[in-house]
């Protein structure tokens, strides 16, 4: 009798480990025919609302391609990719970012394009009643929200202050501290921002008087802010956003193609208009 139990039990528990096995392999098999095909891009902020609808639209056609965007400064994207983060595809707002990364390696040859021109602004809150008219008369701001230098819209700030003479010339004027700007300018008050999207969060809800943005940032923040001034590329030079595939090891062939087809759209004409609704120049070279 206990042999026979025993036997059962053994039957009993060789028909559950079936069961088992054979249930992970048909749950294996239908996850692996569900997965999308993921490209991560690292955009600059000021890309965000354009990129974003970007992404929606092109995944609407390609339903089986997951786009997954990383939003932050230049300077702080290009480091992370520096330091190994998984990346497929980069959008920058400046060409140096782009340059460094091209220079240490870690562009795919042949993908990297001119996508769009942007201009840097004064801008003030809604209603505040400000005296400062643009950039020559800043100074009379009780506060400035201002970009890190690291930062493109920092560092073309900075251009164009050093430009209009009110700053003194520097080799590399992303290393002009906000500390030498604010003696400049008379010890106006200024709010170091980590990227353009604080700055533009700053003055919009009225923590400081005015700011530098992109022309972009002020998309749908039409109620919020009041442009002041559109400064000169005489002053900034050009503000061109340049993107490029970038070499990850981690990725597919599959994975490769898509990326390589997002940047195509991206730069394709249905997104110009996308991008000029937002503000951005289309004509570049």
């Amino acid at each position: 009798m206990k042999k026979r139990c025993l036997m059962l039990t053994v039957i009993v528990m060789m028909i559950c480990l079936a069961g088992c096995v054979g249930g992970k392999n048909s749950t294996d098999t239908g996850k692996t025919g569900s997965e999308k095909t993921k490209v991560t891009i690292f955009a600059a902020k000021s890309l965000n609302g354009v990129v974003d609808e970007l992404i929606a639209s092109y995944q609407t056609d390609n339903p089986d391609v997951e786009i997954v965007p990383s939003y932050d400064s230049s300077g702080t994207l290009m480091e992370q990719i520096k330091e190994g983060a998984e990346c497929d595809i980069f959008f920058s707002a400046a060409q140096k970012q782009m340059d460094t990364l091209e220079e240490a390696g870690l562009v795919v040859a042949g993908t990297r394009k001119n996508v769009v021109n942007n201009q840097v602004c004064v801008v003030t809150y809604a209603g505040s009643n400000t005296k400062v008219t643009g950039l020559s008369d800043i100074a009379s701001a009780e506060s400035l929200a201002l970009a890190d230098g690291s930062v493109p819209v920092g560092k073309y700030t900075r251009q164009a202050l050093v430009t209009a003479g009110m700053l003194p010339e520097a080799e590399d004027v992303s290393l002009i501290t906000t500390q030498e700007i604010s003696a400049a300018l008379g010890g106006i008050e200024i709010n170091e921002c980590a990227n353009v999207g604080a700055v533009t969060a700053a003055v919009a809800e009225g923590s400081n008087e005015v700011g530098t943005v992109y022309k972009s940032d002020t998309y749908g923040l039409e109620d919020q802010l009041q442009i002041l001034e559109i400064i000169s590329y005489d002053l900034t030079g050009n503000v061109i956003y340049p993107i490029a595939q970038i070499k990850n090891e981690e990725a597919d062939e599959n994975e490769s193609t898509a990326a390589a087809d997002f940047i195509d759209y991206l730069t394709s004409d249905g997104a110009k208009k996308v991008f000029e609704k937002y503000y951005f120049d289309t004509n570049v070279e």
